[in-house]
């Protein structure tokens, strides 16, 4: 009798976490991929062994929404971030970028109207980045802005592989707001309901997993606040809450979901963060709309109080709203936690974004992607949700919705070797000097989380680890990663179903 073949690798001792409970359990890994899972004593022998000993074991994480190069060419970006990204235990990122920004080689601050082309003339470039570059693996969500976009979706999903598209509809009329900011984020054409109506029609032909994702965040009317707040003279940081209140966020989901109704399609709320915008989401789910909503780390952990807010869009909601999105987390109304991640334009560092005047503070406060697993395991801590229910909502949900289940989300046979190796007990306060992104500092600095990411592994390959008595975490892997391509109407993975509220 033969002995059995062996494995590249095997991680033995920990405690293996899905969404429907931890066991502890063995993962053999070859090629890329989990081979076998369950008693150790059965796995097949390995060229490697790690042992994870006293150590929770979950997917890599699938982060839905980042958005390197926004500011600087992508490829500065995602040279530096996408490292940021899998050292702190995201091993898929979803990229969000107009055409402008897809790493095609002329890039503008300042984009107009005529830059704004079809995705046909940069997916090269951008894929040409994502292998060349990037220390995780990616896929494409596209912002769309123009007629000629919405009707190229077909081809966008044919040829390149692309089933989510972005509505950015803060960025709609920008010819209302002298100041839109949207022109420095690559964002140049401005689009109205027929941009909107052409997308969700093009999307729910694909089937699944084609899905419109959507920022909802009223600019028309925000702007309006903005004039009023401005004129009062205030300049303290909650102010940035105060112009975009609940009601603009809550009012484009209604808004846009009837659209998705009549259309047939399903949308995803990328920034869900408040009551009114969730009593939204479960009428059009109660009218058989499939409707996904997704939180961020930032919304979760902060408030518009805290002299440390910082401003982002939507803004953060007050510190007696936070107990409102970790319920929404946990009964489903939530399914997604995603980052968000940019670093800001200009000069990134600490004291370039800081200002006391909100109106003079850097929108979009930096290394997000590096406070998703911190906060949720921190929230695990708190007792705000279980581990299952963090890897459902950080791993599962986020693949299943956007097409990538089946190879990403899961720790389970056939899937990628994606693996987070997580220390509950580690007690961590946090600093600037612990970070990898390239502005250097962290909106978390001088905070303590429990529980940290200890390794990451992608498709089998250790990207990083911590070691016993190191400062923190460091990087040890290679640009790796591969961009991924989705199939629309596929039937090798049934179509998610949405949970249970």
């Amino acid at each position: 009798m033969s002995s059995p073949r062996e494995v590249d690798l095997k991680i033995v001792g920990g405690t293996v976490v899905t969404p429907t409970g931890t066991r502890r359990a063995g993962i053999a890994i070859d090629g890329g991929k989990i081979v076998a899972i369950g008693d150790e004593t059965l796995l097949p022998p390995s060229r490697a062994t790690h042992d994870a000993t006293g150590l929770h074991v979950i997917p890599g994480l699938v982060d839905t929404e980042a958005h390197p190069g926004c500011y600087v060419p992508l490829q500065d970006d995602v040279a530096t971030e996408s490292v940021a990204a899998v050292v702190a235990g995201v091993t898929t990122w979803g990229v969000h970028a107009p055409v402008t920004r897809m790493g095609a080689p002329r890039f503008v601050e300042y984009v107009q109207k005529e830059d704004v082309v079809s995705f046909h003339t940069v997916i090269d470039d951008f894929t040409g980045v994502v292998e060349r570059d990037s220390a995780v693996d990616v896929f494409a969500t596209y912002m769309l802005e123009t007629d000629q976009q919405a009707r190229e979706i077909p081809e966008y999903a044919r040829d390149h592989g692309v089933t989510s598209y972005k509505l950015y509809l803060q960025a709609m009329s920008p010819e209302a707001e002298p100041n839109w900011p949207g022109r420095r984020a690559g964002l140049g054409a401005g689009f109205d309901d027929g941009v909107v109506y052409q997308t969700m029609e093009a999307v729910a032909a694909l089937g699944y997993p084609g899905v419109v994702a959507m920022h909802c965040e009223n600019w028309e009317i925000a702007r309006i606040f903005d004039e009023r707040l401005r004129a009062q003279g205030r300049t303290d940081w909650a102010t940035w809450s105060d112009r975009s209140p609940h009601f603009l966020e809550a009012q484009h989901v209604r808004q846009y979901g009837h659209f998705a109704e009549y259309l047939g399609c399903p949308i995803y709320i990328q920034h869900a963060t408040t009551p009114e915008t969730y009593k939204e989401i479960l009428e059009l789910r109660g009218r058989g709309v499939r409707c996904y909503a997704q939180t961020g780390p930032h919304w979760l952990h902060f408030g518009k109080e805290e002299h440390n807010a910082w401003r982002i869009n939507v803004p953060l909601r007050s510190r007696a709203n936070n107990p409102n999105i970790w319920r929404a987390l946990r009964d489903g109304v939530v399914n997604v936690v995603g980052s968000d991640h940019v670093v800001i334009w200009g000069d990134p560092s600490y004291e370039n974004s800081y200002n006391e005047n909100i109106w003079e503070l850097r929108t979009g406060f930096t290394s997000r992607v590096e406070m998703l697993l911190p906060v949720m395991l921190e929230g695990v801590h708190q007792g705000e949700l279980t581990l299952d229910r963090l890897v459902k909502v950080a791993c599962e949900n986020p693949a299943k919705i956007f097409g990538v289940w089946g190879q990403k989300g899961a720790l389970d046979v056939g899937f990628d070797a994606d693996v987070v190796l997580v220390d509950l007990d580690r007690t961590v306060e946090v600093s600037n000097d612990m970070v990898q992104t390239r502005s250097g500092w962290t909106v978390l600095d001088g905070r303590t989380i429990h529980g940290w990411n200890v390794a990451t592994y992608l498709r089998g390959k250790q990207m990083s680890r911590w070691l016993d008595g190191a400062p923190k975490p460091e990087f040890i892997g290679d640009a790796d990663g591969r961009y991924l391509r989705r199939v629309p109407g596929g039937t090798q993975q049934a179509p998610p179903v949405l949970e249970e509220v």
